[in-house]
């Protein structure tokens, strides 16, 4: 590429006849380097401009893939967590449903227990009952056997 200081430092041969006026392509080819020079530099500007947006773009994609990769992870996790949460939410069910089936178990045995003591306190009871009867019975044998003597 052409630069301004190419342009001023060109130097054209001079001819005596129909040619072009010196003083004139000087002037021109100053302005020409001044207008050239401004376009270099704005060129240059831009270049380095794309050149740091084209590296902030490569950041920020970086930054992007890194926080796609977070929520995938973060989804992830969650997901891990909500399974196992819902494993121990099962187990503690389970445990649960262990615990009142033997509770219920123990008080079904503890019923029929206390089932058979009763029916076990009525037949002593009865036997109780049966023996007063007989002392009773007896007893009044006795009492009429004492009033016929007397």
């Amino acid at each position: 590429m052409i630069t301004p200081l190419d342009i001023e430092n060109k130097k054209f041969s001079k001819q005596m006849m129909n040619g072009y006026s010196v003083e004139e392509v000087d002037d021109f080819l100053d302005e020409l380097t001044i207008d050239y020079g401004k376009n270099y530099k704005e060129l240059s500007q831009l270049k380095n401009k794309v050149e740091e947006l084209t590296k902030s773009l490569e950041h920020y994609k970086t930054i992007e893939e890194t926080l796609q990769n977070t929520l995938v992870m973060a989804q992830t996790t969650a997901e891990d967590v909500k399974n196992v949460a819902k494993q121990q939410a099962e187990q503690i069910i389970k445990q649960a449903n262990d615990a009142a089936q033997k509770q219920t178990s123990d008080l079904d045995v503890t019923i029929i227990s206390k089932k058979k003591e009763v029916e076990d306190i009525k037949k002593q009871f009865d036997i109780y009952k049966a023996k007063m009867e007989s002392l009773l019975i007896s007893q009044l044998e006795l009492l009429k056997d004492v009033n016929k003597e007397e």
